[in-house]
């Protein structure tokens, strides 16, 4: 008869030989990935896969899933996880940075992020960076302010094989500026598409 610590350490051998051959499954696919994960397959999958990596669910909103951990030397992220609509399927990945008080630090986060992306995917496909207001600011307080008001417009798109990848400045109401970055499956992308074709 096997031990209690034989089974325990049966099991841990199984769960070992999963997760390895899981990983090289996530290495195989030609979807988006997000910290090596693919956008792809059903959320519950993708939410133990992102738990591997450190990540813990936080909650629901707006029928997103909340992720929280550290991304691309940012401590506690929030990730937002997003399905096609009526369909157990990950399209979409959205990430919201510390939220900035300053300019100086919010601009730094963006241009940070920016180059790290321009490293991976080349330069962005499409950039925008100017501020919409009736003069250009004429310092960092000012640009701070245009950006709380939503007069501020930085954003970089970066279109790879297997998907679409945006970084931009947001705000919230006028209290809160942070920066975001989406990630949008391609494949999955135009499962959307179809779907919303069907509609018409």
């Amino acid at each position: 008869m096997n031990s209690s610590k034989e089974v325990i350490n049966e099991e841990q051998k199984e769960v070992a030989i999963n997760v390895e051959e899981d990983d090289a499954t996530m290495k195989k696919s030609t979807h988006l990935k997000f910290k090596g994960v693919p956008i792809d397959g059903k959320l519950d999958e993708f939410k133990s896969r992102m738990e591997r990596k450190g990540f813990k669910h936080i909650g629901t909103q707006d029928n997103a899933e909340i992720l929280q951990g550290d991304f691309a030397d940012f401590k506690e992220c929030t990730i937002y996880v997003t399905t096609l609509d009526n369909k157990d399927l990950v399209s979409k990945i959205s990430v919201v940075f510390p939220e900035q008080k300053q300019w100086k630090y919010l601009y730094g986060d963006y241009t940070h992020l920016k180059e790290l992306l321009t490293e991976k995917y080349g330069k962005p496909s499409a950039c925008t960076e100017k501020f919409q207001f009736f003069h250009e600011p004429r310092n960092n307080s000012e640009k701070m302010s245009y950006a709380l008001l939503g007069g501020c417009q930085y954003e970089s798109q970066f279109t790879t094989d297997n998907g679409e990848i945006t970084l931009w400045i947001e705000h919230e109401s006028s209290l809160s500026c942070f920066v975001m970055l989406s990630y949008k499956d391609k494949d999955n992308s135009n499962i959307i598409r179809e779907h919303a074709k069907d509609d018409l």
